[in-house]
């Protein structure tokens, strides 16, 4: 199975390294150097990696054949693509391949079903299943164990205890029942009530790895 593990940035330097956007939880194993790396345009691949390093907390890698700062910049947003055993599982129980959560059935601890996982976006701050509902909308629901609490791959699914307003307008109602309160009255804050997306647990989606 072949799976994206980097996206390739822009050009560092003169003699021919990159910045990357890795997209794997491993990239020690993936990104390591001697790696052989399809590419997305398979045109430009496939890449050896022949040195990497970590320069201001972004992974620099040198590839074979690729010496100058004009040959590392026509590589840009390059797709680095391995070839990833469909049976191979991470080493921690709480990580998963994003092979592995794509198209899971989403529903609630009460059983009512949202939707499928369509896609996984890996952002700086944590993961998001996109959710398509199915009225054809989507969902976005942050890959956190307060949110997503149950990962079944037997039953293909994944139960989530969604905050006020995450998939549907509970927050709105929350919001309308505080505006009837009493001036004074103290209000508690609810959970992902006007606070930002909760720094990401153990569980996280690998992309390849």
């Amino acid at each position: 199975m072949q799976l994206v593990v980097a996206r390739i940035g822009r050009a560092h330097g003169i003699k021919g390294e990159v910045t990357v956007e890795v997209r794997t939880d491993e990239p020690e194993l993936r990104l390591a150097p001697g790696a052989v790396l399809a590419t997305e345009p398979a045109a430009a691949g496939p890449l050896t990696i022949e040195t990497g390093r970590v320069h201001s907390g972004r992974l620099l890698l040198r590839f074979a054949g690729v010496g100058d700062r004009t040959a590392a910049e026509a590589l840009r947003n390059t797709l680095l693509i391995a070839e990833v055993d469909p049976e191979e599982l991470p080493e921690d129980e709480d990580e998963y391949y994003d092979h592995q959560l794509m198209d899971l059935d989403v529903v609630t601890e009460d059983g009512t079903a949202v939707g499928r996982i369509t896609e996984i976006s890996h952002l700086p701050s944590q993961d998001l299943f996109i959710v398509e509902r199915p009225d054809g909308s989507e969902v976005m629901i942050p890959f956190v164990e307060s949110i997503v609490t149950e990962i079944d791959l037997e039953e293909q699914r994944a139960v989530i205890a969604p905050p006020p307003g995450l998939i549907d307008d509970r927050a709105e109602i929350a919001s309308a029942r505080e505006a009837e309160r009493e001036p004074g009255d103290g209000a508690e804050r609810e959970p992902g009530d006007g606070q930002g997306p909760a720094e990401s647990g153990p569980r996280e989606a690998g992309d390849a790895s």
